[in-house]
């Protein structure tokens, strides 16, 4: 069995750090956009992944399309992913893998919501639309 140093760098700060790090609260930026536009629909990403949080939001005759290239997996999710031989499908269902809040804006209004989150200090990508569909999500690679 390997054992881990948990004061090790990991990237520019020790490992238990990481590991440890808080779930982050959104609210701020999310009362900030919903004064700005109307949001659709929001789904914080905890234990579930993206492919179980996201379409609690969704009424069921629709489906999230997700790329899963439109944002880069943080250090720590891939390590486990690659240390724990996990399939990327286990990986987005048990993990936010790096998106930790989604918003469902309409079409129309994403480059705006953009610009509104970012100029709250958040990091965003588009990762994805709503289509008609048979509910769930779909997580292209």
């Amino acid at each position: 069995r390997a054992r881990v140093d948990l004061a090790a760098d990991f990237h520019g700060r020790p490992f238990a750090d990481v590991l440890i790090e808080p779930t982050r609260i959104y609210v701020k930026p999310l009362l900030a956009l919903m004064r700005a536009m109307p949001v659709k629909g929001m789904a914080h990403i905890t234990g579930g992944g993206l492919v179980e949080n996201v379409p609690r939001i969704l009424p069921e005759h629709l489906v999230a399309r997700l790329d899963a290239s439109a944002w880069t997996m943080p250090a720590l999710f891939r390590l486990l992913q690659e240390e724990g031989n996990v399939a990327a499908a286990e990986m987005h269902r048990t993990f936010n893998c790096g998106i930790g809040m989604t918003v469902v804006v309409p079409p129309t209004a994403v480059n705006q919501a953009v610009r509104t989150l970012q100029a709250e200090g958040e990091t965003v990508h588009v990762i994805g639309e709503v289509r008609t569909g048979n509910g769930g999500v779909v997580l292209a690679p």
